[in-house]
């Protein structure tokens, strides 16, 4: 099963409880603190998560009293794969990618190595496809037989 770390769960709603205030960089900071009252999780994991954010760019630290943490740009301009590579490193399936060498004992026998090339690629397009925003924005109510059966008539 493909997954997600827990991480990188809790990057995409830090990230987008800091976008609730308004759109980056005008929005007020947020402290950890405050963020993990909103969101449920323990302060010190909401700490570990914006540290690598503003690592990898997405959130930038500012200083004072007043301190705390802001997106650097708005959640319609952050891919969903800008996240998970932030938190979880290169989207692929498998080890042997991209020129990997090494990570696996029978990949000099191995008679798929380089084809899943193709497959990591597919996912990581529909993952920058998918932004913040989408994933912010209430769920879409799937469209009922009866609705779909009255646009035909």
């Amino acid at each position: 099963m493909l997954r997600l770390s827990k991480l990188t769960d809790y990057a995409v709603v830090v990230l987008t409880r800091l976008a609730r205030d308004g759109a980056a960089p005008a929005a007020p900071v947020q402290t950890a603190l405050s963020l993990a009252g909103d969101t449920g999780i323990a302060e010190p994991t909401v700490a570990k998560v914006l540290k690598i954010l503003a690592h990898a760019g997405l959130v930038e630290g500012v200083r004072g009293p007043r301190g705390g943490y802001r997106l650097t740009r708005s959640l319609v301009s952050v891919p969903l794969s800008d996240v998970i590579v932030a938190i979880d490193g290169p989207i692929a399936l498998t080890a042997c990618v991209d020129g990997g060498s090494g990570m696996c004992e029978a990949e000099a026998i191995c008679p798929v190595r380089g084809r899943w090339d193709p497959v990591n690629d597919a996912i990581r397009r529909a993952l920058s496809g998918i932004t913040l925003a989408d994933l912010a924005s209430p769920p879409r109510r799937p469209v009922s037989s009866a609705a779909i059966h009255a646009l035909a008539e």
